[in-house]
């Protein structure tokens, strides 16, 4: 995964969001982590991100 991530943009958008889609985003995103298919959707994700 690509470590150069600006923390100043992701913040913004972050900031952005409120906090119901935020809780959402993140509940999404625990999901996939704890699923079985975890390591495919993320060497899935890094391979259409060089």
């Amino acid at each position: 995964m690509n470590q150069n991530i600006d923390m100043e943009k992701v913040m913004a958008m972050l900031s952005k969001m409120d906090k119901k889609d935020l809780e959402e985003g993140l509940n999404k995103v625990s999901k996939i982590l704890n699923s079985k298919e975890a390591d495919q959707i993320i060497n899935n994700i890094k391979s259409n991100h060089p």
